[in-house]
């Protein structure tokens, strides 16, 4: 589905278009679903965040405003899922950490986030920043846990994702623009 069809979809979600709702979870429910598998690894979690993630857009069609709407639904699946990893009384401590509130630069990369693009500007990062990126965004692991499983410090971790993410950034500002 093309980015301005789910944007004229949203549109008619705020008038309270059940067709254009249903239109937009058959074109994107896959995703969301995706984004929480690998994340919370348990099927069940992920049918849940998969059904909160479309009753927030029932309930509150206003949050997209405008942009790359498979991006921001994939932002709002990862955010759900995480906050399900946070609920878990074992995750809690080692997500604050991992996962920062108010991270600007996270929020940069994932609002804009267009797949083939990303692809290919993760490919052009460096081993040592796309590994912890990749392993942090789409396994759902926290820095502590990358830092645990290479034998990194985690200081280390935390500057290689920045690192890449600003690469990621510039690249795909670059990919938008030309």
């Amino acid at each position: 589905m093309a980015l301005e069809d789910a944007a004229r979809l949203m549109a008619r979600v705020r008038t309270r278009d059940a067709a254009a709702f249903e239109t937009l979870y058959d074109a994107y429910h896959r995703l969301v679903y995706g984004v929480a598998i690998r994340i919370l690894g348990d099927t069940n979690a992920a049918e849940d965040v998969t059904q909160a993630v479309f009753l927030k857009i029932w309930s509150a069609p206003e949050r997209f405003e405008s942009g790359n709407f498979p991006g921001w639904i994939a932002r709002v699946a990862r955010n759900q899922a995480v906050d399900v990893l946070r609920r878990k009384p074992h995750a809690e401590t080692e997500l604050s950490e991992a996962v920062p509130d108010g991270d600007l630069l996270e929020e940069r990369v994932f609002s804009d986030i267009d797949a083939a693009s990303v692809r290919t500007a993760l490919a052009q990062l460096p081993p040592e920043q796309r590994e912890p990126i990749e392993l942090g965004f789409f396994s759902g692991i926290t820095h502590a846990e990358i830092a645990r499983r290479t034998g990194i410090p985690l200081g280390t971790i935390k500057t290689r994702i920045r690192t890449g993410l600003r690469q990621l950034r510039n690249a795909l500002d670059g990919a938008v623009t030309a």
